[in-house]
């Protein structure tokens, strides 16, 4: 064979290689849609008094306040918008009123529901601390929980609830009753409806089950009726993690805003990712740090009608306020 052929079909070889490297990155790692949020403030710093933390991992928000799990404080901290306290409750322990190591927050009608993971229930709450009743306790049968993570309220009032070391995720009736399940108790697996530590569920407008595949670093998808709809997070949505557009470190929240819009806290990667309802990536905000507009381990975010983001600082021991590029606002 000539050397100039040699040559020619070596050339060709590398453009092709380069094509399918370029289509690979393309195909995985998506441009952004919609430009990145814009920092607003931030409060909180470790410790143990009123606006300060010691882990925050979860958060909510209704009616114009902010609701944060400080989780080893033993308690749910409410501030307003700008991050004024505004009060707190719970304190260490397994009666009804106490906490330990309050996780993910949902809130449903006029309720604050808090997924407690050393006490391996679902305790819910009025918005204004006082202690309604209990769902749940520790096991691996129907109904029962190990160190739950996330809990989401149906219209029905059904809760649906991650239950991490028990690798699934629960439908209860809202006494606890049992309806169904997704992911097999107890076996962790990468295929879709199986998952690896879920960390937190969504409900969206149609009804359909987002949820945060943790260790899996995806997000799967479910419809009203219980069937796998889809799932995303870096090639294939099988377990492999990066840094790049659409992928996660661990995925430790998600919610879904009054428009649809999924918004992920992507934790090791130390950000928020935002999608659409069908999983296209649109924007993220979050770098590592302690400046402001950095996180430390972002956890958790909760989104307000108006678009405002809030998020649950990990590492910082802070909360941080967000708003849509361009949106005025408080």
């Amino acid at each position: 064979m000539k050397a100039t052929t040699v040559l020619k079909l070596a050339r060709n070889l590398a453009v092709a290689i380069v094509v399918l490297i370029a289509g690979g990155w393309f195909a995985f790692v998506p441009s952004a849609r919609e430009p990145p949020y814009q920092f607003v403030t931030a409060w909180g710093e470790k410790g143990n008094g009123p606006g300060q933390f010691n882990d925050p991992v979860g958060i909510a928000v209704a009616d114009g306040e902010v609701f944060v799990s400080d989780s080893r404080n033993a308690r749910i901290q409410v501030f307003d918008f700008d991050g004024r306290f505004k009060r707190e409750f719970g304190a260490p322990g397994a009666e009804p009123g106490k906490l330990e190591r309050p996780m993910n927050l949902a809130v449903h009608r006029g309720e604050l529901y808090v997924a407690e993971y050393f006490n391996d229930r679902v305790q819910v709450f009025g918005l204004d601390g006082t202690p309604k009743r209990i769902v749940g306790k520790a096991g691996s049968g129907p109904g029962e929980f190990k160190a739950p993570g996330g809990v989401a309220v149906a219209t029905n009032g059904d809760l649906f609830v991650a239950d991490f070391y028990n690798q699934r995720v629960q439908q209860l009736k809202a006494d606890g009753g049992f309806v169904r399940q997704w992911g097999t108790t107890g076996k962790i697996g990468v295929w879709a409806g199986e998952f690896n530590y879920p960390t937190d569920v969504a409900l969206g407008p149609d009804g359909a089950l987002y949820v945060a595949d943790g260790y899996n670093d995806r997000v799967q998808v479910f419809d009203r009726d219980g069937n796998f709809r889809r799932k995303w997070g870096g090639p294939f949505a099988m377990n492999i993690f990066g840094p790049f557009n659409g992928w996660f470190a661990t995925a430790t929240r998600v919610t879904v805003d009054k428009s649809g819009n999924v918004f992920v806290a992507d934790f090791y990667n130390h950000r928020i990712q935002k999608f659409t309802a069908d999983g296209e990536f649109l924007t993220s905000f979050g770098t590592q740090g302690q400046g402001s507009g950095e996180f430390n381990y972002a956890i958790a975010v909760a989104v307000a009608d108006d678009g405002t983001a809030f998020v649950a600082d990990f590492g910082n021991n802070r909360v941080e306020k967000w708003r849509p590029a361009g949106r005025v606002g408080r």
